[in-house]
């Protein structure tokens, strides 16, 4: 009974460690927004007509 306990405590001890890991390298990651193209000047004057 007393091996289940440990190997038990040990297994929970293992996924809690990875789960941290895994939370801090998502937290560590650095997200890129590509930068909008600007509009032709054709659709510029499109959406002008249309207002």
């Amino acid at each position: 009974m007393f091996t289940v306990l440990v190997i038990s405590i040990i297994v929970i001890l293992i996924v809690l460690g990875l789960s941290v890991l895994t939370i801090g390298k998502g937290y560590s990651y650095k997200h890129t927004v590509d930068p909008i193209d600007p509009l032709p000047k054709n659709d510029e004057e499109e959406k002008d007509q249309d207002k």
